[in-house]
C-alpha cells in the first residue's frame, strides 16, 4: 500500500484516532491527579584536605579529597545516616524507607557530594535533604576519627537546600504527551486492523483484483430517493425549478459513463439483451436498471425494460405504470406482447413489460423455450434490459444471464462483501453466463470514503452548470432551458415518474 492507500485509510477512521488520542490524555490527566505529589530538594557538601598552603602539599590534598569522594558516596546510603535523620526531624519511619527517598551523587570531577531527597511536601524535602549532608558530616567524621572535623580529609557543609515551588513527579506535561502518544498509536493500530478486516467494498480497485471483473460504473449516493421516486428526470430544465439540478447531473452523468462502457464492451457484436441482478436483494439493481434504460432510450435507441423478478417485482411501482398483465401474461398466452407493453417518457424510445401475475415456478418460466424466443424477437428491435432477481438467493438471475448477452451484478459501496459479490459471480461462471462487469451503487459523493472509489462528485461543478443551463448558456451535454431538442434527438435525457405530463399516466398500447 501506498502513501495515499494509508491516507485514506486515516481519513476514513479519523473520528475513532482523535477520540482514542484525546482517550489517552484524558486518561493521563486522570493518572497525574490520582498520584500523590512529591517535591524534591537538593543539599550539597565539600570533600577537603588538609595541606600546608604551599602547592605541591595542595596538589596532594586534592588527590586525596577526590580518591574519598567516591567512598564517601556509600556512606550516604547507610542505616546510621538515616537514623540520624530520623532523630534529628523525628520522622516517623525505618531507615530502609527513608534511604528509598535520597539519592546521593558526585557530579563529574568534582570533591562536590550532592544529595537529592524527596517528600510529600517542600519543607519536608528541604529539611531532609539538610539533615542528610549533617547526618553524613557526622559519619565521616567518626570514620577519619576526628569527631570535631579536624581529620586530614573531611565532609564539610556547602550550599543548603532549596524550597521547590512546585512537584518533581508526576510529571503532569511528559504524562499528557505520552498519553496523547499511546493514544494516537492505538488509533492509528484501529484504523488499519479495522480496514485490514472490513471486508466491505471499499474501491472499484479492490473488487477487480478480488474478483478479476472490471467495474463498469459507479453510481453516487442519492439520498432523496424514496420508494415513489427513484428515477433520474428526463427535464434537466425542469428540474433545475425543483432544485435537484446537482443530483440530476451526478446520477445522469454516472449513468451515461455506464452506457458508453456498455456500447464498447463489443463494438463488433454490442450486447443486446442485458441482465441487470445483484447478490442480495436492497442493493439497487431494480433502480439501476431503470435509470440505465432511461439513459439508452435517451441516446435515441429503442429500449424495451422487463421486469424478470417474478419474485418481487418493482419496476411497474417505480414507474407508475398500469399493473395486472405483463411478462408471465405473454409467456403463458394470456396476452399478446403489443397488448401490455407500456411507454415511458415522451420520446416513446422506452417500453416497459411488467411482471405480471406472480408464477408459483419463476425459475422454469423465466427458462422456458418461449422466455428465449421472447428475447429474440425483442432484441431484434431494441435493447433488452431485464431486471432479474438477486443472484444468491435464487437462480432466477442465473437462469436469465444464460439466455442474454450478459448481466451486470449491482453491489451496494460500504456493504456488500468481496465474499457475497464473489459468491454471486460464481454463481454466474458455474452456469457459463457471461459478466459483463460490477456496477457499484451508492458510491459516497465527498470525503475520504469517495475517494476510495477513484471517483468524487463535485456539486460545485453541477451547481453551476445547472446555473448556466438556467441562464440560456450553452453547457455541453446539458439542455439549456427552454431550448429546442435537436432533430432526431429527444429533449433530454433521464425519465422521472414526476416529471410525466400532467394528466396522462401510463396507458397499455
Amino acid at each position: 500500500m501506498d502513501l495515499q492507500g494509508y491516507l485514506r485509510i486515516f481519513r476514513a477512521h479519523w473520528l475513532g484516532i482523535v477520540l482514542l488520542t484525546v482517550l489517552g490524555v484524558a486518561t493521563a490527566a486522570g493518572w497525574t491527579l490520582l498520584q500523590p505529589k512529591v517535591y524534591t530538594a537538593d543539599a550539597s557538601g565539600y570533600v577537603s584536605s588538609a595541606s600546608n598552603g604551599d602547592t605541591s602539599s595542595a596538589l596532594i590534598g586534592d588527590n586525596l579529597a577526590r580518591a574519598k569522594v567516591t567512598s564517601y558516596l556509600d556512606i550516604g546510603s547507610w542505616r546510621s545516616v538515616a537514623e540520624h535523620a530520623i532523630d534529628e526531624l523525628g520522622l516517623r519511619t525505618t531507615p530502609e524507607a527513608l534511604v528509598q527517598r535520597v539519592e546521593v551523587s558526585n557530579p563529574l570531577d568534582t570533591v562536590v557530594i550532592k544529595v537529592v531527597a524527596s517528600a510529600s511536601s517542600p519543607e519536608d524535602a528541604r529539611d531532609l535533604a539538610e539533615a542528610w549532608i549533617r547526618g553524613m558530616v557526622v559519619e565521616i567524621n567518626t570514620l577519619e576519627g576526628s569527631s570535631d572535623g579536624s581529620g586530614v580529609v573531611t565532609l564539610s557543609v556547602g550550599d543548603s537546600a532549596r524550597l521547590p515551588s512546585s512537584p518533581s513527579s508526576p510529571n503532569t506535561r511528559l504524562a499528557l504527551a505520552l498519553g496523547g502518544l499511546i493514544g494516537l498509536v492505538i488509533g492509528v493500530g484501529y484504523a488499519l486492523l479495522r480496514h485490514t478486516l472490513d471486508r466491505r467494498i471499499r474501491s472499484a480497485e479492490g473488487v477487480e483484483k478480488e474478483t478479476g471483473v472490471p467495474v463498469v460504473g459507479t453510481i453516487p449516493l442519492e439520498r432523496s430517493f424514496t420508494d415513489e421516486s427513484r428515477l433520474i428526470p428526463f427535464d434537466d430544465g425542469n428540474a433545475q425549478a425543483g432544485g435537484r439540478a446537482p443530483d440530476v447531473f451526478a446520477i445522469a452523468e454516472a449513468m451515461r459513463e455506464l452506457r458508453t462502457n456498455l456500447q464498447f464492451m463489443d463494438v463488433d457484436n454490442p450486447p443486446r439483451v442485458i441482465v441487470v441482478t445483484s447478490p442480495l436483494p436492497g442493493d439497487g439493481k431494480s433502480t439501476t436498471s431503470a435509470n440505465l434504460a432511461i439513459t439508452l432510450a435517451a441516446n435515441d435507441q429503442r429500449v424495451v425494460l422487463i421486469d424478470g423478478d417474478l419474485r418481487r417485482p418493482t419496476i411497474a411501482s417505480i414507474f407508475h405504470l398500469v399493473t395486472g398483465a405483463g411478462l408471465t401474461d405473454v409467456l403463458a398466452g394470456r396476452a399478446e406482447l403489443a397488448e401490455v407493453l407500456q411507454p415511458a417518457g415522451p420520446s416513446g424510445n422506452l417500453l416497459v413489460l411488467e411482471a405480471g401475475q406472480v408464477p408459483p415456478n419463476p425459475s422454469e418460466v423465466l427458462g422456458s423455450e418461449r422466455m428465449r424466443v421472447l428475447l429474440e424477437t425483442l432484441s431484434e428491435q431494441a435493447i433488452v434490459i431485464i431486471d432479474a432477481p438477486p443472484l444468491i438467493p435464487v437462480t432466477d438471475a442465473t437462469v436469465l444471464a444464460t439466455r442474454a448477452d450478459g448481466a451486470f451484478v449491482v453491489a451496494s459501496a460500504g456493504k456488500t462483501t468481496y465474499e457475497v459479490l464473489d459468491k454471486a459471480l460464481q454463481n454466474l461462471r458455474r452456469a457459463n453466463a457471461r459478466t459483463l462487469g460490477v456496477v457499484l451503487n451508492r458510491v459516497p459523493r465527498s470525503g475520504s470514503a469517495a475517494a476510495s472509489y477513484g471517483y468524487q462528485y463535485r456539486g460545485d461543478y453541477y451547481r453551476s452548470a445547472s446555473a448556466k443551463a438556467a441562464a440560456g448558456v450553452p453547457v455541453a451535454g446539458v439542455p439549456v432551458a427552454g431550448a429546442p431538442a435537436a432533430a432526431g434527438m429527444p429533449a433530454s435525457i433521464p425519465l422521472d415518474d414526476d416529471d410525466q405530463p400532467r394528466g396522462r399516466r401510463a396507458r397499455r398500447v
